[in-house]
C-alpha cells in the first residue's frame, strides 16, 4: 500500500471514529415523550379539567407523542388524550382533557405519555386533585 493510500485509510478511519464519538454523545434517542407539567380543576359535576404540557423535541409527520393518560397511582386509567397529529413545530405543547370522573377515594394521578411506536414511558407528573 502505498503512503498516499495509507494516509487516506488514516483520515477515513479517523473520521468514522469522530463521527461515533459525537453520536454517543447526543445519547440514546427518545423514545417517549416527556409530560413537562399538569394543572388541574375540579368542576361542579365532580370531574376534573387537565391541562397537560408535552415535550416530544423527535416529532415528525413519521413518528409522535399521540396520546397522554391520566391514572391513578395504581395504574387504573381514568382518562386519555389521543393526539392525531405531530408537533413539530410546537414543542413543548399544551393540550387538555375535560370531564375525568376520578374515584372519590383517588387524591392524586399521574400523568404520562405515549408515542406512536413505543408506547408509554417518558417521564410523568403527578398531581394532588382539588378538594381530595
Amino acid at each position: 500500500m502505498t503512503l498516499s493510500r495509507r494516509l487516506a485509510v488514516s483520515v477515513a478511519i479517523g473520521l468514522a471514529a469522530m463521527a461515533g464519538l459525537a453520536n454517543a454523545a447526543d445519547g440514546p434517542a427518545q423514545k417517549h415523550p416527556d409530560i413537562l407539567a399538569a394543572k388541574v380543576r375540579s368542576t361542579s359535576d365532580g370531574t376534573f379539567d387537565f391541562d397537560v404540557t408535552v415535550s416530544s423535541p423527535y416529532d415528525t409527520p413519521q413518528r409522535y407523542a399521540d396520546a397522554f393518560r391520566v391514572m391513578g397511582k395504581d395504574g387504573e386509567v381514568h382518562g386519555e388524550r389521543t393526539l392525531f397529529h405531530d408537533h413539530a413545530t410546537e414543542q413543548p405543547f399544551t393540550r387538555d382533557l375535560y370531564n375525568v370522573k376520578i374515584p372519590r377515594e383517588v387524591r392524586m394521578v399521574v400523568i404520562q405519555g405515549r408515542d406512536q411506536r413505543f408506547g408509554y414511558g417518558g417521564k410523568t407528573v403527578e398531581v394532588l386533585l382539588p378538594g381530595r
